[in-house]
Protein backbone atom coordinates (compact mmCIF):
# COMPACT_ATOMS: atom_id res chain seq x y z
CA UNK A 1 0.00 0.00 0.00
CA UNK A 2 1.30 2.91 -1.10
CA UNK A 3 2.17 5.74 1.59
CA UNK A 4 1.22 8.70 -0.32
CA UNK A 5 -1.86 9.81 -1.94
CA UNK A 6 -2.76 12.57 -4.42
CA UNK A 7 -4.21 15.37 -2.54
CA UNK A 8 -5.54 17.56 -5.52
CA UNK A 9 -5.15 17.52 -9.17
CA UNK A 10 -6.19 20.27 -12.15
CA UNK A 11 -4.68 20.40 -15.42
CA UNK A 12 -5.60 22.43 -18.93
CA UNK A 13 -4.25 24.91 -21.22
CA UNK A 14 -2.74 28.34 -20.68
CA UNK A 15 -2.67 31.69 -22.72
CA UNK A 16 -4.84 30.49 -25.36
CA UNK A 17 -5.06 34.07 -27.15
CA UNK A 18 -8.04 35.33 -29.22
CA UNK A 19 -9.06 37.85 -31.33
CA UNK A 20 -12.66 38.12 -32.30
CA UNK A 21 -14.10 40.33 -34.74
CA UNK A 22 -18.01 41.51 -34.83
CA UNK A 23 -19.40 42.62 -38.05
CA UNK A 24 -22.49 44.72 -38.15
CA UNK A 25 -22.34 46.19 -41.79
CA UNK A 26 -19.59 48.89 -42.10
CA UNK A 27 -19.15 48.81 -38.26
CA UNK A 28 -16.72 46.68 -37.09
CA UNK A 29 -15.75 45.56 -33.19
CA UNK A 30 -12.34 44.15 -31.96
CA UNK A 31 -12.04 41.48 -29.11
CA UNK A 32 -8.63 40.51 -27.18
CA UNK A 33 -8.53 37.97 -24.60
CA UNK A 34 -6.22 35.50 -23.08
CA UNK A 35 -7.88 32.54 -21.61
CA UNK A 36 -7.05 29.75 -19.53
CA UNK A 37 -9.14 26.69 -19.15
CA UNK A 38 -8.28 23.88 -16.69
CA UNK A 39 -9.81 20.86 -15.27
CA UNK A 40 -10.72 18.45 -12.19
CA UNK A 41 -12.59 15.22 -12.25
CA UNK A 42 -12.09 11.73 -11.98
CA UNK A 43 -8.38 11.95 -13.48
CA UNK A 44 -6.37 10.55 -10.88
CA UNK A 45 -5.29 7.40 -12.76
CA UNK A 46 -3.62 9.67 -15.33
CA UNK A 47 -1.22 10.74 -12.41
CA UNK A 48 -0.47 7.27 -10.52
CA UNK A 49 -0.88 5.03 -13.22
CA UNK A 50 0.01 6.48 -16.20
CA UNK A 51 -3.14 6.15 -17.61
CA UNK A 52 -4.05 8.86 -20.30
CA UNK A 53 -7.77 7.46 -21.48
CA UNK A 54 -9.29 9.56 -19.11
CA UNK A 55 -7.05 13.16 -20.69
CA UNK A 56 -9.09 15.63 -22.34
CA UNK A 57 -6.15 16.82 -24.02
CA UNK A 58 -4.84 20.36 -23.30
CA UNK A 59 -4.61 20.55 -27.50
CA UNK A 60 -8.44 20.04 -26.97
CA UNK A 61 -9.01 22.51 -24.30
CA UNK A 62 -7.38 25.12 -26.58
CA UNK A 63 -9.28 24.12 -29.53
CA UNK A 64 -12.44 24.42 -26.99
CA UNK A 65 -11.78 27.99 -26.79
CA UNK A 66 -11.34 28.90 -30.33
CA UNK A 67 -14.87 27.16 -31.54
CA UNK A 68 -16.61 28.06 -28.53
CA UNK A 69 -15.55 31.63 -29.52
CA UNK A 70 -16.52 30.97 -32.87
CA UNK A 71 -19.97 30.03 -32.04
CA UNK A 72 -20.61 32.62 -29.12
CA UNK A 73 -22.19 36.66 -29.80
CA UNK A 74 -20.65 37.20 -26.12
CA UNK A 75 -16.86 37.44 -26.20
CA UNK A 76 -16.75 40.88 -25.06
CA UNK A 77 -18.93 39.44 -22.51
CA UNK A 78 -16.42 37.49 -20.93
CA UNK A 79 -18.23 36.21 -18.05
CA UNK A 80 -20.90 34.86 -19.84
CA UNK A 81 -18.37 33.58 -22.55
CA UNK A 82 -16.31 31.81 -19.42
CA UNK A 83 -20.12 30.22 -18.52
CA UNK A 84 -20.53 29.23 -22.44
CA UNK A 85 -16.95 27.56 -21.87
CA UNK A 86 -17.46 25.84 -18.88
CA UNK A 87 -21.01 24.60 -19.85
CA UNK A 88 -19.84 22.68 -22.44
CA UNK A 89 -17.32 20.79 -20.94
CA UNK A 90 -19.62 19.63 -18.16
CA UNK A 91 -21.80 18.23 -20.65
CA UNK A 92 -19.10 17.00 -22.89
CA UNK A 93 -17.11 15.02 -20.29
CA UNK A 94 -18.86 13.45 -17.67
CA UNK A 95 -15.66 12.35 -15.75
CA UNK A 96 -15.06 15.96 -15.57
CA UNK A 97 -16.29 17.51 -12.56
CA UNK A 98 -15.16 21.28 -12.37
CA UNK A 99 -14.25 23.38 -15.20
CA UNK A 100 -12.08 26.25 -14.38
CA UNK A 101 -12.20 29.59 -17.14
CA UNK A 102 -10.06 32.77 -16.48
CA UNK A 103 -10.02 35.57 -18.80
CA UNK A 104 -8.02 38.13 -19.40
CA UNK A 105 -9.76 41.13 -21.49
CA UNK A 106 -7.13 43.51 -23.28
CA UNK A 107 -8.09 46.99 -24.24
CA UNK A 108 -8.78 47.88 -27.68
CA UNK A 109 -10.96 51.46 -27.95
CA UNK A 110 -12.48 53.00 -31.32
CA UNK A 111 -10.54 55.57 -32.85
CA UNK A 112 -12.29 58.91 -33.03
CA UNK A 113 -11.36 60.42 -36.44
CA UNK A 114 -12.35 63.99 -37.56
CA UNK A 115 -14.30 63.74 -34.61
CA UNK A 116 -16.42 60.51 -35.29
CA UNK A 117 -15.83 56.97 -34.16
CA UNK A 118 -13.81 55.15 -36.55
CA UNK A 119 -16.17 51.70 -38.10
CA UNK A 120 -12.92 49.38 -37.94
CA UNK A 121 -9.75 50.93 -35.72
CA UNK A 122 -8.83 50.75 -32.54
CA UNK A 123 -5.76 52.20 -30.21
CA UNK A 124 -4.92 51.14 -27.00
CA UNK A 125 -5.26 53.95 -24.78
CA UNK A 126 -4.32 52.57 -21.66
CA UNK A 127 -3.09 49.21 -20.09
CA UNK A 128 -6.13 48.32 -17.68
CA UNK A 129 -7.51 45.11 -18.20
CA UNK A 130 -10.61 43.22 -17.48
CA UNK A 131 -10.39 39.62 -15.71
CA UNK A 132 -13.02 37.27 -14.72
CA UNK A 133 -12.46 33.83 -13.10
CA UNK A 134 -15.75 31.48 -13.56
CA UNK A 135 -15.16 28.25 -11.56
CA UNK A 136 -18.33 25.67 -12.32
CA UNK A 137 -19.31 22.68 -10.39
CA UNK A 138 -21.25 19.67 -11.53
CA UNK A 139 -22.47 19.16 -7.64
CA UNK A 140 -25.17 21.52 -7.15
CA UNK A 141 -24.16 23.04 -10.89
CA UNK A 142 -22.53 25.72 -8.67
CA UNK A 143 -21.19 28.68 -10.22
CA UNK A 144 -18.87 31.02 -8.64
CA UNK A 145 -17.16 34.09 -10.42
CA UNK A 146 -14.80 36.80 -9.30
CA UNK A 147 -13.90 39.82 -11.81
CA UNK A 148 -11.56 42.02 -11.71
CA UNK A 149 -9.97 45.35 -13.16
CA UNK A 150 -6.27 45.41 -13.06
CA UNK A 151 -3.38 47.35 -14.28
CA UNK A 152 -5.20 50.69 -13.66
CA UNK A 153 -2.81 53.57 -13.26
CA UNK A 154 -4.19 56.68 -11.46
CA UNK A 155 -2.13 59.73 -9.76
CA UNK A 156 -3.24 63.35 -7.97
CA UNK A 157 -1.25 65.86 -7.21
CA UNK A 158 -2.86 66.82 -4.07
CA UNK A 159 -5.65 66.06 -2.09
CA UNK A 160 -3.87 62.83 0.11
CA UNK A 161 -2.25 63.08 3.39
CA UNK A 162 -0.61 60.83 5.45
CA UNK A 163 -0.17 61.76 9.41
CA UNK A 164 -1.31 60.60 13.06
CA UNK A 165 0.75 57.11 12.40
CA UNK A 166 1.90 55.25 15.32
CA UNK A 167 5.82 56.29 16.05
CA UNK A 168 8.73 54.36 17.64
CA UNK A 169 12.50 54.32 17.68
CA UNK A 170 12.33 52.77 14.00
CA UNK A 171 10.24 55.97 12.50
CA UNK A 172 11.55 58.27 10.77
CA UNK A 173 8.85 58.71 8.01
CA UNK A 174 7.63 62.59 8.35
CA UNK A 175 3.79 63.30 8.69
CA UNK A 176 2.66 64.90 5.55
CA UNK A 177 -0.31 67.22 5.11
CA UNK A 178 -0.53 67.37 1.28
CA UNK A 179 1.43 64.78 -1.06
CA UNK A 180 1.62 63.02 -4.24
CA UNK A 181 -0.75 60.05 -4.45
CA UNK A 182 -0.59 57.46 -6.94
CA UNK A 183 -1.02 53.77 -7.48
CA UNK A 184 -1.71 50.78 -9.85
CA UNK A 185 -5.28 49.33 -8.95
CA UNK A 186 -5.58 45.97 -8.68
CA UNK A 187 -9.46 45.18 -7.24
CA UNK A 188 -11.81 42.26 -7.60
CA UNK A 189 -15.21 41.44 -7.15
CA UNK A 190 -16.93 38.05 -5.92
CA UNK A 191 -20.54 37.70 -6.99
CA UNK A 192 -23.19 36.23 -4.46
CA UNK A 193 -23.90 32.38 -5.67
CA UNK A 194 -26.84 32.20 -8.06
CA UNK A 195 -28.42 29.93 -10.16
CA UNK A 196 -26.85 29.50 -13.48
CA UNK A 197 -29.81 31.40 -15.05
CA UNK A 198 -30.05 34.18 -12.19
CA UNK A 199 -26.42 35.09 -13.61
CA UNK A 200 -26.60 35.49 -17.05
CA UNK A 201 -29.35 38.38 -16.18
CA UNK A 202 -26.64 40.47 -14.61
CA UNK A 203 -25.12 43.22 -16.58
CA UNK A 204 -21.37 42.25 -15.81
CA UNK A 205 -20.22 44.88 -18.74
CA UNK A 206 -21.98 47.37 -16.93
CA UNK A 207 -20.40 46.52 -13.22
CA UNK A 208 -16.69 46.73 -15.07
CA UNK A 209 -17.68 50.06 -15.94
CA UNK A 210 -18.63 51.47 -12.78
CA UNK A 211 -16.14 49.74 -10.77
CA UNK A 212 -13.85 51.57 -12.68
CA UNK A 213 -15.48 54.92 -12.41
CA UNK A 214 -16.11 54.67 -8.60
CA UNK A 215 -12.68 53.82 -8.31
CA UNK A 216 -11.40 56.83 -10.23
CA UNK A 217 -14.52 59.48 -8.76
CA UNK A 218 -13.29 58.08 -5.23
CA UNK A 219 -9.77 58.51 -5.82
CA UNK A 220 -9.94 61.84 -7.51
CA UNK A 221 -12.74 63.65 -4.86
CA UNK A 222 -12.08 61.73 -1.77
CA UNK A 223 -9.55 64.79 0.61
CA UNK A 224 -7.35 60.98 1.58
CA UNK A 225 -6.41 60.55 5.39
CA UNK A 226 -4.43 57.20 3.88
CA UNK A 227 -4.82 54.83 1.09
CA UNK A 228 -6.36 52.24 3.43
CA UNK A 229 -9.44 54.62 3.74
CA UNK A 230 -10.09 55.77 0.48
CA UNK A 231 -9.58 52.24 -0.46
CA UNK A 232 -12.27 51.11 2.12
CA UNK A 233 -14.62 54.21 0.60
CA UNK A 234 -14.38 52.61 -2.54
CA UNK A 235 -15.75 49.19 -1.52
CA UNK A 236 -18.53 50.39 0.21
CA UNK A 237 -19.35 52.09 -2.48
CA UNK A 238 -19.13 49.36 -5.36
CA UNK A 239 -21.64 47.00 -2.32
CA UNK A 240 -24.01 49.48 -1.69
CA UNK A 241 -24.57 49.75 -5.35
CA UNK A 242 -24.91 45.89 -6.14
CA UNK A 243 -26.93 43.23 -4.77
CA UNK A 244 -25.17 40.81 -6.69
CA UNK A 245 -21.65 41.55 -5.60
CA UNK A 246 -20.55 39.69 -1.64
CA UNK A 247 -17.67 40.90 -1.35
CA UNK A 248 -14.78 43.46 -2.90
CA UNK A 249 -10.75 43.75 -2.67
CA UNK A 250 -8.41 45.78 -3.45
CA UNK A 251 -4.53 45.65 -3.86
CA UNK A 252 -3.06 49.04 -4.08
CA UNK A 253 0.63 49.90 -3.92
CA UNK A 254 1.85 53.11 -3.04
CA UNK A 255 3.52 54.32 -5.66
CA UNK A 256 5.89 57.02 -4.42
CA UNK A 257 6.67 60.44 -5.25
CA UNK A 258 9.54 62.10 -3.39
CA UNK A 259 10.67 65.95 -3.33
CA UNK A 260 13.53 66.15 -5.27
CA UNK A 261 16.03 67.96 -2.13
CA UNK A 262 17.62 71.12 -3.99
CA UNK A 263 19.34 72.71 -1.02
CA UNK A 264 22.72 72.29 -2.21
CA UNK A 265 21.69 74.79 -5.19
CA UNK A 266 20.30 77.24 -2.97
CA UNK A 267 16.99 76.40 -4.18
CA UNK A 268 13.90 75.66 -2.28
CA UNK A 269 12.10 72.90 -3.25
CA UNK A 270 10.13 72.21 -0.09
CA UNK A 271 6.23 72.89 1.41
CA UNK A 272 4.25 75.68 -1.06
CA UNK A 273 7.72 75.79 -3.32
CA UNK A 274 7.63 72.15 -4.12
CA UNK A 275 6.99 71.18 -7.74
CA UNK A 276 9.86 68.65 -8.99
CA UNK A 277 9.28 65.04 -7.50
CA UNK A 278 11.04 61.64 -7.80
CA UNK A 279 9.42 58.74 -8.91
CA UNK A 280 10.56 56.10 -6.94
CA UNK A 281 9.82 52.42 -7.65
CA UNK A 282 10.84 50.44 -5.07
CA UNK A 283 10.10 49.83 -1.86
CA UNK A 284 7.15 50.48 -2.40
CA UNK A 285 3.76 50.60 0.11
CA UNK A 286 1.49 48.05 -0.49
CA UNK A 287 -2.02 47.82 1.14
CA UNK A 288 -4.72 45.23 0.38
CA UNK A 289 -8.68 44.82 1.83
CA UNK A 290 -11.20 42.64 1.40
CA UNK A 291 -14.55 44.04 2.16
CA UNK A 292 -17.71 41.70 2.59
CA UNK A 293 -21.49 41.92 3.41
CA UNK A 294 -22.25 41.28 6.70
CA UNK A 295 -24.07 37.62 7.16
CA UNK A 296 -28.00 38.82 7.21
CA UNK A 297 -29.73 37.94 9.74
CA UNK A 298 -32.17 34.79 9.42
CA UNK A 299 -35.69 34.63 10.81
Amino acid sequence: MSSVTLKAACYGKDKVRVLKVYREGAKQTAVELTCRLTLEGDIETSFTKGDNSVVVTTDTCKNTIYIMAKRSANVDNIEVFAQEITEHVLRQYKHIHVAHVDIIKHKWSRMTIDGEEHPHSFVRDGEEVQTTKVSHYRQGDKIEIVSGLKGLLVLKTTGSAFHGFYKDEFTTLPEVWDRIFSTAVDCTWTFENAPASALRQIDFAAIHQNVKKVTQDTFANDDSASVQATMYKMQKTILEQYDAIAEVSYVLPNKHYFGVDMSKFNIDNTDANLDVYQPVSDPSGLITATVARKSRSRL
